[in-house]
């Protein structure tokens, strides 16, 4: 842990600088620090509601990691853009505290971040406007009141409480003295917010299809390479399956492959809307659900199957479509293809992709076809490993997809484009297309695999994949994390279900711990939940905050 939050009083002048006060420090720059959030401020009044509200009488001043301790300047009266003079040093208020973990950990009470905000308490920073001197005994003079008079406990509840002033969040997007960081969480807000904000947004946003797993029965199995074979499933009552989005996945659950049942999940490639649903796998050494599913699995077999979902979603428009994969990364985007020809889409459509060489590439005939539909469609497909001949027959450049090619073929720079495919293949294609003029917004990938973890303040981690917990198994609700391919018994030891993934090494997303700001937000694929704490603004159905969820039933979680 690389943390500033332990504090102590200094007596003497000391200097006001810029990033921070002379002799201080932040250990998390991404979330503290740096010139909108150099100096910390606390108020002695929040000190005594405190030590009323949790019967305490051990706090020091510095003990909420502020850098001011103050007599007056309440949260609910202090406005974004004041400006005060302090000795020789000038400020400008920029925003609220970030509700973060380690005040609950230097206070031992886990529950703070939440309680600073359910109790409109956070305190605030400020920027330097003019360095100088400063030091206990100081007065604290006003010399500017910001425009627009948002308070900031009125500015914390905005983001993190519910039944949001529809004004208020206005205002708060267009202050100039908040932080660029705030200020635009509260445009993203009001842009969720529009009505008709666009159908892609309203597409991630629906209800899943139906809660849970339902049973599905295999239509076919059929074998597209050595080691590649689509999965058609279908609906047991022979009614038509609900229609998909393109790019969007299943999640399955497959007890016959082994105990507890693995849950793995896998791109839809077929058409959207053709009343049955077909996945493409490939078997990947060691992997327990591809070698059964591609092995073992027979038509007629049940499986468990969650409603599709993803937000790797082709968007409505006219304008250009870079479809880019490698490998099985072509499924989500044959999907797309499927979607374009249906339509008999007029757009400009480009799809590139990377091979080994012709028998290792399934359903590129499939996707040939398609593209041979589209009236303004270009193909170029690249094979590392064919010979001459091989490439010559199947159209293909030699060698593989790289910057210099993408350069060569003049790629339109206003198109959208989905890239999908191993990890190092879409961070090549991330940085090569920014490169070449492509608004980043403008690009977008899928990730089957866990996402990277967020967790501010930790180095010096080392990286282990995920395992069980140490110590004698759980005997709680089971909890898989299915992008991990993981699954434990919740240990009555524990107080929540971060803690569990913590404990597996199950990559996790978190900044509060308490229920506030959101990043654990996780998709729930099935089961129930019950918190405690209870989160100040609960989440959509279909989504659970793990740093404060307890399983109710058995679980599983997309992560």
């Amino acid at each position: 842990m690389h943390t500033g939050i332990w504090k102590e009083p200094v007596h003497g002048p000391v200097m006001a600088r810029r990033l921070n006060i002379d002799g201080d420090g932040q250990g998390d720059l991404a979330g503290h620090g740096g010139e909108q959030r150099a100096v910390l401020v606390y108020q002695i009044q929040s000190y005594t509601h405190w030590q009323r509200h949790l019967g305490r009488d051990d706090f020091g001043f510095g003990q909420f990691g502020e850098n001011l301790t103050v007599d007056g300047l309440p949260d609910d009266v202090v406005c974004v853009g004041d400006r005060y003079r302090i000795g020789e040093a000038e400020f400008e208020v920029t925003q609220p505290r970030v509700t973060c973990y380690r005040v609950g950990m230097r206070l031992d009470e886990p529950r703070l971040p939440a309680l600073l905000v359910s109790h409109h308490r956070p305190g605030f920073y400020m920027r330097v406007l003019t360095e100088g001197l400063i030091q206990a005994g100081d007065r604290i003079i006003k010399t500017r009141t910001g425009p627009g008079a948002l308070s900031i406990a009125d500015t914390d509840a905005l983001l993190y409480l519910p039944g949001r002033d529809p004004a208020k969040l206005h205002l708060a997007a267009q202050l100039p003295a908040l932080s660029p960081g705030w200020r635009d969480s509260f445009r993203d807000l009001l842009t969720a917010d529009t009505d008709g904000a666009g159908a892609h947004l309203e597409s991630v946003a629906a209800e899943p299809a139906w809660a849970g797993f339902r049973s599905m029965r295999v239509a076919a199995v059929r074998r597209e390479t050595t080691t590649v074979s689509s999965i058609h499933l279908a609906a047991t009552d022979g009614s038509r399956l609900p229609p998909t989005r393109a790019g969007q996945y299943l999640t399955l659950r497959i007890p016959a492959a082994g105990q507890p049942a693995p849950v793995r999940s896998y791109s839809l490639s077929s058409a959207p809307d053709g009343g049955t649903y077909r996945i493409s796998v490939k078997h990947e050494p060691h992997g327990i659900a591809s070698a059964f599913l591609t092995t073992t699995l027979q038509p007629g077999t049940l499986l468990e199957v969650a409603a599709p979902r993803g937000d790797f979603l082709l968007a409505d428009g006219t304008g250009p479509v870079l479809l880019i994969s490698a490998g099985i990364g072509l499924t989500p985007v044959l999907s797309m293809l499927h979607e374009l020809a249906t339509r008999h889409s007029a757009r400009e459509v480009w799809w590139l992709h990377g091979a080994r060489r012709p028998g290792e590439d399934p359903l590129a005939d499939e996707a040939h076809g398609l593209l041979a539909s589209l009236p303004h469609a270009h193909e170029h497909v690249f094979y590392s490993a064919a010979t001459v001949e091989e490439s010559r027959q199947h159209k293909a450049h030699r060698g593989r997809l790289s910057y210099d090619e993408l350069v060569a073929l003049a790629l339109p720079a206003a198109a959208n484009a989905y890239v999908c495919g191993p990890s190092a293949f879409m961070a090549d294609m991330q940085r090569a297309l920014t490169a070449l003029g492509m608004d980043p917004r403008d690009i977008h990938t899928e990730l089957f695999g866990a996402v990277p973890s967020l967790n501010p303040g930790l180095i010096g981690q080392p990286h282990r994949s995920p395992h069980p917990p140490s110590g004698a198994p759980g005997t709680g609700p089971l909890v898989t994390f299915a992008r991990s391919g993981l699954s434990a018994h919740f240990p009555t030891s524990l107080r929540n279900v971060l803690e569990l993934a913590d404990a597996c090494d199950v990559p996790t997303r978190w900044s509060c711990r308490s229920g506030v700001c959101h990043t654990c937000i996780t998709t729930v694929l099935s089961g129930e939940v019950s918190y405690s704490p209870d989160p100040l603004d609960p989440p959509d159905g279909g989504q659970v905050l793990i740093c404060c969820a307890q399983p109710d039933t058995d679980v599983v979680l997309d992560m």
